[in-house]
């Protein structure tokens, strides 16, 4: 069972216990999770998807993510990283986009789709600080969630996870974002996604590089503690303000044998 969640006194939107190693490689956060199925006639903006949400009511409002699937891909796809991103503290919901031959700015809009109806519209709406949002989407998932950064800046955070567009050039795009690209990946090839999109990124005000050793496009579809503890600590450092996550950020991780490389504007420095 989940430890008591508690929010820390300094910050009004920390939430849950100070953070360790254990807690962010962990498969559950410390706060229990309830689910519900979002229909295809919910919003016209979207196909359908998953909620996921914390049942604590007692510290107040969550932040919201929406992720994308890839290029024929259900939703399933990014299945896995709903229930564990809800523990930690978030309201996430997964889309099937609609059709799974979207391309990015498609899905990009459907991302946007899905966080204006969670906070107007959803039954969970009155659990999410509607200031608080963000985005996450493997492949042209990835590549939506910095159109959708571009497209919407007052978003708080993006994690594109092997992302792929044919834009190569975000420089207008404000929202602090983590790339995570695979040294194997022969669909969305690093030289020419992932790594120019990072380093293009020039108007976020903090951002990073991670690049999964030996890994190839498929990696972020299945659970990866990899991905999720930097995506974590990425969501909650952003969309929660929450320092304590910086020490999993900054200094930056080695290379090793999931991780063969690093880059970032190290946040706070």
């Amino acid at each position: 069972m989940p430890q008591q969640a508690q929010a820390g006194p300094g910050n009004p939107y920390e939430r849950g216990p100070a953070p360790t190693e254990a807690s962010v490689t962990a498969e559950r956060g410390p706060f229990a999770v309830s689910q519900k199925a979002v229909p295809e006639s919910a919003d016209g903006r979207f196909n359908k998807g998953t909620v996921y949400y914390p049942t604590d009511t007692s510290q107040g409002t969550f932040g919201a993510v929406a992720i994308s699937p890839g290029f024929v891909s259900p939703e399933a796809a990014v299945g896995w990283l709903g229930p564990r991103l809800a523990s930690q503290g978030f309201v996430v919901m997964t889309l099937e986009t609609n059709t799974p031959l979207d391309f990015p700015d498609q899905r990009a809009d459907q991302l946007l789709g899905a966080l204006d109806w969670l906070t107007t519209s959803s039954d969970v709406r009155e659990r999410i600080d509607a200031s608080r949002l963000a985005v996450a989407g493997h492949s042209m998932g990835g590549g939506a969630s910095l159109r959708a950064s571009e497209k919407r800046p007052t978003l708080q955070a993006a994690v594109p996870l092997t992302p792929w567009h044919t834009d190569k050039t975000w420089e207008k795009d404000p929202v602090p974002t983590l790339v995570v690209g695979a040294e194997n990946d022969t669909v969305a090839p690093v030289a020419e996604h992932a790594e120019p999109f990072y380093s293009s990124l020039s108007a976020a005000p903090e951002k990073a590089y991670l690049e999964l050793e030996g890994a190839d496009h498929l990696a972020p579809v299945a659970p990866n503690v990899t991905v999720a503890k930097y995506a974590i600590s990425w969501l909650k450092r952003y969309v929660d303000d929450d320092t304590r996550y910086e020490q999993f950020l900054c200094p930056p991780p080695r290379p090793s044998s999931t991780i063969s490389e690093y880059r970032d504007t190290c946040p706070g420095s």
